[in-house]
């Protein structure tokens, strides 16, 4: 009868330690790994610095887009913007400009040629 008594003392102090064991297993792995976990926050960093210099890129080339928009508001035309734009939407060049025209590429896959034209010699 003693036997038996400390004989279930002993597995239940074994047990006691066997789920203790166990739930602070289950709460570590829950702390790495879980959706608020140290794994997680890592990620959450990576992609807030990801998004942070996609911002900084984004926010250059506004500025890039509101210095043009400055230069061709009525009240302060660039003479140099305004002449680009015109070419670009007409389609047209200066007589003194070089122009390069490019012949398409044959279906052989050969390079396409570059054909020069000079400015006029005015």
């Amino acid at each position: 009868m003693v036997t038996r008594k400390r004989l279930r003392s002993i597995v239940t102090a074994l047990s006691l330690y066997a789920v203790a064991a166990l739930l602070i297993g289950y709460f570590g792995v829950n702390a790495f790994s879980g959706n608020h976990g140290l794994k997680a926050k890592q990620d959450i960093d990576r992609q807030v610095a990801a998004l942070s210099k996609e911002l900084a890129g984004l926010q250059s080339q506004h500025r890039q887009w509101e210095r043009r928009i400055a230069l061709l508001k009525s009240d302060q035309i660039d003479p140099d913007m305004l002449d680009e734009r015109a070419r670009a939407l007409l389609d047209y060049t200066h007589p003194h400009d070089l122009t390069l025209l490019v012949a398409p590429a044959t279906a052989a896959g050969h390079q396409p040629a570059l054909i020069q034209t000079r400015p006029n010699p005015k």
